[in-house]
């Protein structure tokens, strides 16, 4: 019974691996090439034979005159399925197939309908009109309507056919069609009545001078007053239109928020993609592909592991194996499957036998049945910024803060929002992969925004991996690489928080959507969004550890609602730099590769990065996600980056702005004291009050009444004896005089 059961199974045929072989693929596309290009000649009568004029009859009584497209489409359709297995894969769509097949048709069944008016199955026998097709489309609408109202729906279905081909909705094209009745509109009602104003409008119009006084009182009876400028629409950056866009630049400070000076109009428009490097092929070939898939089966069945490779995700750093683990034969003619952490077991083994210097198992694979193994591809592809941007799945995301992260093992792109995470913590080694994903991230940002929608606060202790942002007109200030201001900058922000909410409770607005909201109702200025950028934070809380964690904690704690947002960076994974707290207040998170998976665990909570291979190689933890997902991180070059602030500087001109921080790091005498000896300025008012009450003062009695340590009350009286508020000590023991009493 044994071996009956092994004979077929020895004999069975796997029908669905044959006909998903590339090679049979590949075959059956050739094939469908020669139809085409056969049916072509055999359309303008370069050839003849009994079958093909068989099948020219067949095309003609079908089709009509669509054996024309018909032909071009068999043909077109099969070197798109060569090409899509000739290492070069094609994203298939089905709104654009659906709207080619709707005007197709309904061009057939109004050309019969037209024209095959008297003899309808004449036309079809002619070989001409809309064919045995279009007869029949034509003779089932105008059974039940009349031949106006038949052409009518034809004529909407084809329309809409169009709308689904090109991806253009009803919406755009009301938008365009108003577009264009406003500026008609706007042209007629721009001409004048009399030559004179005909003279002046040019000018008024082509030479604005916000500076100097409007000239509504001026103008001619007869000109039409000039409207309220309504705020700008946002753009998105895969069309790069090129209207432009005001944008607000400081002019003289006023009582409003500190990041929304005084705005004076200035045109600025989206730059264009042609400014980044266009996406490379796949890096892996069907030979490799299938190599690696024989190797993998092979020396799982040498340990007893039966397995089948049943999908292969090709990425741009990694390839994933999708196997399916087989069954065990027992004693008892019983059979076991394969246990998922067995494979797992096996890593080093498949390392050695690929050849790899190291591979990730993903057991199971989240949302399929099966084990991913991912296995480093030979050559590494380069995933540009710009393949981000053109997706679709960044058009659909729609957000003013989205970035492309790179693509996953599958070669398809990753994108995410930081609106909704709403902060991200970054980690990994030396040379991982961290600035250049803040790089590849400021680019997206500057991308889709423009100055008056956001703001990029960046801290920078490296000094050189941020520094060409500068003159970026995003950018508040310059980018900040002295560590004794950076303390002060996150300060600034949680008061720029603190002022935010303010206005908010003033306006009876819950967050910065609702308030920009009412701004523009009302005529004022909107606030922009504020993304704070810290490429590594370990040097700052080896600074100021207390105060920078107790910063950083309360801008992530509250800062999502007023738009503002955090990415935080660093090198050194250790429970002394990524905190608890810190964890805690980042829920999205992004691990390069690690030395050990001990920091992976700090910054995952899970192993994992620990196997990845550097230069990008990153697993992406969402904020609404359990468990990271592999991606190859997005590259910008240097190049890239000076194009795009060249092109920004180049409309902003030469106008400068100081960062609204700089009034905080002009220290008045008191506050120049108080830095010197590193005192708070809160137990410091308290401690002059308790010494100007009681007539004396000594460190003990600080340490009493405000109960803090010796060492922090010695240097209270050190810093009122600076600022001659005690005098000096007159004997060991005993107390001070006060110099500045109650009554002073």
């Amino acid at each position: 019974m044994t071996r009956r059961s092994k004979k077929k199974t020895d004999f069975h045929i796997n029908w669905r691996a044959i006909l998903t072989e590339p090679l049979l693929q590949q075959i059956l596309a050739l094939i469908v090439v020669a139809v085409g290009v056969i049916t072509l000649l055999t359309l303008f009568r370069v050839t003849q034979g009994r079958w093909t004029d068989v099948w020219l009859d067949l095309l003609r009584r079908g089709f009509g005159w669509g054996a024309y497209p018909v032909s071009v489409t068999i043909l077109l359709a099969g070197l798109l399925w060569l090409q899509h297995h000739l290492d070069h894969p094609l994203k298939w769509r089905w709104r654009p197939f659906i709207g080619a097949e709707l005007v197709f048709f309904s061009l057939l069944a109004l050309t019969h309908a037209i024209f095959g008016q008297n003899d309808p199955w004449g036309l079809v026998e002619a070989g001409w009109g809309g064919g045995l097709i279009g007869w029949a489309i034509s003779i089932t609408l105008s059974t039940y309507l009349n031949p106006l109202a038949t052409a009518l729906i034809l004529l909407a279905l084809a329309a809409l056919g169009l709308g689904l081909t090109f991806d253009v909705t009803a919406a755009e094209i009301v938008h365009a069609v108003g577009a264009v009745w406003g500026a008609l509109t706007r042209r007629a009602a721009s001409r004048p009545a009399h030559p004179a104003a005909q003279r002046e409008q040019p000018w008024q119009r082509e030479q604005p001078r916000p500076s100097q006084p409007t000239h509504t009182q001026a103008t001619p009876r007869h000109s039409p007053t000039p409207a309220k400028p309504a705020p700008p629409p946002r753009i998105h950056p895969t069309e790069r239109p090129h209207r432009a866009t005001p944008i607000p630049i400081v002019d003289e400070p006023r009582a409003r928020p500190t990041s929304t000076p005084l705005p004076r109009q200035i045109e600025f428009t989206l730059p264009s993609l042609d400014l980044l490097n266009e996406p490379e092929g796949p890096a892996l070939t069907d030979e490799e592909i299938r190599k690696k898939s024989r190797i993998i089966e092979e020396t799982l069945g040498q340990f007893g592991l039966p397995v089948e490779i049943t999908e292969v995700r090709v990425g741009p750093t990694v390839t994933q194996f999708g196997v399916s683990p087989g069954f065990v034969e027992h004693s008892g003619n019983r059979r076991r499957k394969v246990r998922v952490n067995q494979i797992n077991a096996l890593s080093d083994d498949l390392a050695l036998a690929l050849a790899a210097p190291r591979i990730r198992v993903e057991a199971p694979v989240p949302g399929r049945p099966v084990v991913g193994i991912e296995v480093p591809n030979n050559k590494v592809q380069l995933v540009n910024v710009r393949g981000a941007i053109e997706s679709e799945d960044f058009r659909k995301l729609d957000s003013p803060l989205a970035f492309g992260l790179g693509r996953d093992v599958a070669g398809e792109p990753v994108v995410a929002d930081l609106a909704t995470m709403p902060h991200l913590l970054i980690a990994g080694t030396t040379g991982s992969g961290k600035s250049v994903c803040i790089k590849a991230l400021t680019t997206c940002l500057v991308y889709n925004n423009t100055p008056d929608q956001l703001r990029l606060v960046v801290i920078d202790p490296k000094m050189v991996e941020m520094a060409r942002f500068n003159g970026l007109p995003h950018l508040y200030g310059r980018v900040e690489v002295d560590m004794e201001r950076v303390v002060k900058v996150l300060r600034w922000v949680a008061l720029e928080m603190d002022d935010r909410y303010k206005h908010f409770a003033a306006a009876t607005a819950r967050n910065l959507d609702d308030y920009n909201r009412l701004m523009k109702r009302q005529g004022e200025p909107t606030l922009p969004r504020i993304v704070v950028l810290v490429d590594e934070l370990a040097d700052l809380m080896m600074l100021a550890p207390d105060e920078v964690e107790r910063t950083i904690c309360r801008i992530a704690q509250m800062a999502r609602a007023t738009g503002i947002h955090l990415i935080v960076a660093t090198q050194r994974p250790s429970t002394d730099v990524v905190t608890g707290l810190i964890k805690a207040n980042f829920p999205a998170r992004i691990s390069f590769a690690t030395v050990s998976q001990i920091d992976s665990r700090v910054i995952l909570d899970m192993p994992g990065a620990e196997t990845l291979v550097g230069n990008g190689d990153m697993l992406y933890l969402a904020s609404d996600a359990g468990y990271p997902v592999r991606v190859q991180g997005c590259f910008v070059s240097e190049e890239e980056v000076e194009q795009v602030v060249k092109f920004w500087r180049e409309q902003a001109g030469l106008v400068e702005e100081s960062a609204p921080w700089e009034r905080m790091m002009r220290p008045t005498e008191h506050s120049a004291i108080e830095d010197e000896h590193n005192v708070d300025h809160d137990i410091l008012q308290e401690a002059i009050e308790l010494v100007q009450k009681s007539g004396s003062a000594s460190a003990s009695l600080l340490q009493r009444k405000l109960r803090i340590g010796h060492p922090r009350a010695a240097r209270l009286m050190q810093t009122l004896e600076d600022m001659n508020i005690i005098g000096p000590p007159e004997a060991a023991g005993r107390t001070r005089r006060v110099i500045i009493g109650d009554g002073e």
